[in-house]
């Protein structure tokens, strides 16, 4: 095809209520993630994106193309990477994470002789980097030895490759201070910058869908984060969510949501942490 006729070169027509509902059917149905109409355009340019690079040129072809056996599985498993990465930087909520540090700190002086932290949707890994550099200046600041472990989990494939990498742009790294840098990251001759072998070695990343949490083994959790995600769920999901992730806690573990992401939500386990700043709930006990 001449590549001044050829059909990449037309932009696909908006995605029809009809498309745009099956497809939001089968996220919800597949992912458990609630597509809005406010985010239909998205939905546009990511599936347009991958239809060009496969050669196919309506939605409903790419539609039927994803249901069909094997090639269709592995196909969504890709499409999913795409819609589901999402933006992210160190740091992101700083009160969230000085809250998270005096947390830890009051943790090693109870007398903790590990801390296990969990990062819920780590996305391409700047949240879950971030928390392993404040877990090691809690315990550095503590004078202590004690052990820490940082999970990091997401449904991205794509994205874990990335946090796996532990390689980040100059830009990227802005957050982060100056002394951590020092610390914990290494310049690389490209001027990228790679976190350091003391962190990586804390650090365990795997793929997880967050309404199968109760198929997860682990728990014993001093602090669990999970910011912007539970947005993309129902409410009713939202809690279950929730629930589960208290179950990980142990007493006197904080889970740190996102402000604003959740209200009305109780559990007889956890009690609110008073804070204007930011949302949290400390368990119990």
């Amino acid at each position: 095809m001449h590549p001044e006729t050829g059909w990449t070169l037309k932009p696909l027509a908006p995605l029809s209520t009809a498309e745009f509902d099956n497809w939001c059917q089968l996220l919800e149905e597949r992912s458990g993630i609630v597509w809005r109409e406010d985010r239909k355009s998205y939905l546009e340019v990511r599936l347009t994106s991958r239809m060009r690079e496969l050669g196919i040129a309506d939605y409903d072809s790419y539609y039927h193309q994803v249901l069909q056996g094997t090639r269709g599985t592995l196909e969504w498993s890709h499409l999913l990477d795409r819609l589901t990465v999402q933006e992210t930087r160190f740091f992101r909520h700083p009160p969230s994470f000085d809250f998270a540090l005096e947390h830890l700190q009051q943790r090693l002086l109870a007398g903790r002789e590990a801390l296990g932290l969990w990062s819920v949707g780590c996305s391409t890994g700047q949240e879950a980097w971030s928390l392993a550099m404040i877990a090691a200046d809690a315990v550095r600041l503590a004078g202590s030895e004690v052990g820490f472990s940082v999970m990091a989990t997401d449904i991205s494939r794509s994205a874990l490759t990335t946090a796996r990498q532990a390689l980040y742009s100059a830009q990227a790294i802005e957050p982060v201070s100056p002394a951590m840098r020092k610390r914990y990251l290494q310049a690389q001759e490209d001027g990228s910058y790679r976190v350091s072998k003391v962190l990586a070695r804390r650090m365990c990343f795997a793929r997880i869908n967050v309404l199968e949490l109760a198929n997860l083994p682990f728990s014993g959790m001093d602090l669990v984060f999970c910011q912007n995600v539970l947005i993309y769920f129902r409410r009713w999901q939202r809690r279950s969510i929730l629930n589960q992730l208290v179950e990980r806690l142990l007493p006197g573990g904080v889970l740190v949501l996102g402000v604003g992401e959740i209200t009305g939500w109780e559990h007889p386990d956890m009690l609110p942490v008073h804070n204007d700043k930011i949302l949290a709930f400390v368990r119990k006990g």
